[in-house]
């Protein structure tokens, strides 16, 4: 059953929410459309917007959906590299990694719950963001 962001709901947590994505997953406690739930992997995390990942905690690192010009905009201010989950250089053009370095990453994540919602709502893809080829 999925949970809460805040894990009051449902039942109990099966994954402790670690130290650095506590102020992420807080950030949505209260959004009863945000679910949290274990990701694959030890110790990672998802949040999910209508049964869609929007940002998740992999690898210690914060990992979220944003259209593909903020993505480069991140990446070219060195914020953060983009998200290659199979390691074999495919990378993936509307995910981010930042590092939890001084990262502002509560406001990614509100910025990738937004886009999730334009998404959702339009049924089109945002401006700034294409389609995967």
């Amino acid at each position: 059953m999925p949970k809460r962001a805040d894990g009051k709901k449902g039942e109990p947590d099966a994954a402790p929410v670690p130290a650095a994505f506590r102020p992420v997953a807080a950030a949505f406690a209260r959004d009863r459309q945000v679910t949290r739930e274990k990701g694959w992997g030890a110790g990672n995390l998802v949040l999910k917007f209508n049964g869609k990942i929007f940002v998740m905690l992999h690898k210690g690192d914060l990992v979220a959906k944003l259209p593909e010009s903020r993505v480069d905009e991140l990446v070219e201010k060195e914020a953060g590299t983009r998200f290659d989950p199979r390691g074999d250089g495919r990378e993936m053009k509307e995910w981010i990694v930042v590092p939890e370095r001084g990262s502002a990453w509560v406001d990614l994540a509100r910025e990738a719950l937004a886009f999730g919602k334009v998404s959702a709502v339009s049924g089109r893809r945002p401006a700034g963001s294409r389609k995967k080829t």
